[in-house]
């Protein structure tokens, strides 16, 4: 007979509500339902409720509201709704900072709202306390930690500051496209503005925390809202930076497992040292009809994903 699971907790990205007919995708090829997926959110919601054994905690992915909602001055409303949705849950939400999140707000006006779960203090991340960056202990020997994909880039900071300089410098050295979000023809087609990276103060942290978990004997679980693998990646929605970020993955022997958004297809692969690298299919993109969210069980050798709708179940065996 199998044992219990240790822990479970959801797992979803890419909501991008907004209060909004369907439109498309930038190459206005991709239906994107903009209204329905608040209400994709409820049903898994009302699911994550009802599991039992029961969920410990959520993962939201990224990208919770649509960026469409900052032209339209709505954007504290949909974040609103989407919190309230969330906050039926009696659990934590731990939250990544997307893109569309940053067309919306500041970084300075998001540590002010209930997408800022990194815990009061800021003992538990980097000392820069507008990097959405933290760990946690989720139980005995299992550790949490958030990554900040957009610490380094142009969204959500002062045209003004240092960090975002150094950042379109870094953009229009890779980037020769006159518009920075446009891939096409690049040698490196990551570099464009809707991605972003990892600073190296955060980098530095990072690999603090995995030398912790390493001495602990600890296995770890790490969330961004970028992928940093290129084989969970189309090559375009990927850190800047992914090489750093998984130099010291490798370097430690503690992470399992890295669950990303942005590229509202999924992806999946395993890398060479044995950590699963799993991309979440988007909400935004999923028909009204279906659904695309998940719960993950974790036991003492092995995460179990219970796919809804679009999102396959998977074992990722560690």
């Amino acid at each position: 007979m199998q044992a219990a699971p240790r822990l479970a907790f959801g797992v979803v990205a890419d909501i991008q509500f907004a209060d909004a007919e369907d439109g498309h995708d930038f190459g206005g090829y991709r239906r994107r339902y903009y209204r329905h997926s608040l209400r994709l959110l409820r049903e898994a919601v009302r699911e994550w409720a009802g599991e039992s054994p029961p969920i410990n905690f959520v993962l939201q992915l990224g990208d919770s509201i649509d960026g469409q909602n900052a032209r339209r001055g709505e954007a504290e409303s949909a974040l609103q709704q989407v919190l309230e949705v969330l906050g039926q849950l009696s659990v934590p939400v731990h939250h990544a900072w997307g893109n569309h999140e940053l067309y919306n707000f500041s970084r300075a006006r998001l540590v002010h709202t209930g997408l800022y779960s990194r815990p009061a203090g800021g003992s538990d991340g980097p000392p820069d306390t507008e990097c959405h960056a933290y760990h946690c202990s989720l139980a005995p020997r299992l550790r949490l930690v958030v990554l900040d994909s957009y610490d380094a880039s142009t969204l959500g900071v002062d045209p003004g500051s240092p960090r975002y300089q150094e950042s379109l410098r870094v953009l229009r050295e890779k980037n020769t496209n006159d518009d920075l979000n446009n891939p096409e023809g690049l040698k490196e087609p990551r570099f464009v503005a809707f991605n972003g990276g990892f600073s190296q103060a955060q980098l530095d942290w990072f690999d603090e925390v995995l030398k912790f978990s390493d001495e602990n004997q600890e296995k770890v679980i790490v969330m961004a809202h970028v992928p940093i693998h290129p084989c969970a990646s189309n090559g375009v929605c990927l850190a800047w930076n992914y090489e750093a970020a998984l130099s010291v993955i490798h370097t430690h022997r503690c992470v399992v497992c890295v669950l990303a958004g942005h590229l509202h297809d999924g992806a999946y692969c395993q890398d060479l040292h044995g950590v699963h690298h799993l991309t979440l299919e988007g909400l935004i993109e999923t028909p009204p009809d279906s659904n695309a969210f998940g719960t993950v069980h974790v036991y003492e050798d092995k995460m179990v994903l219970k796919g809804r709708g679009r999102i396959p179940d998977r074992v990722m065996h560690f």
